[in-house]
């Protein structure tokens, strides 16, 4: 039974250096950790761009809810972006 004593220590040593030869190589591959620390970024971007674009659709929202009972605003509108005139308006251009 002696004999077994020798590989109780040598198979975890094996095992230990190969992890520490492995891991570190693993991390530094290109799908190791500059492909996380790239993607962190992108999340990062994304969220970022997901913030602006929910604050912008409460902006609109926000927006339609006052035009729905605004009828000067939707009459600002149609004149300032569309151009509209009432009937009987006479409209003076002058140039630029």
């Amino acid at each position: 039974m002696r004999d077994a004593s020798p590989l109780v220590w040598i198979v975890p040593f094996a095992l230990l250096v190969l992890t520490i030869v492995t891991v570190p190589a693993h991390l530094l591959d290109r799908l190791g950790l500059p492909r996380y620390r790239a993607l962190r970024d992108e999340l990062g971007k994304v969220q970022s761009t997901n913030e602006r674009l929910q604050r912008e659709v409460r902006e609109l929202s926000d927006e339609t809810e006052r035009l729905r009972g605004d009828t000067r605003a939707i009459e600002r509108i149609a004149r300032d972006e569309l151009g509209m005139v009432r009937e009987g308006e006479i409209v003076f251009q002058f140039p630029n």
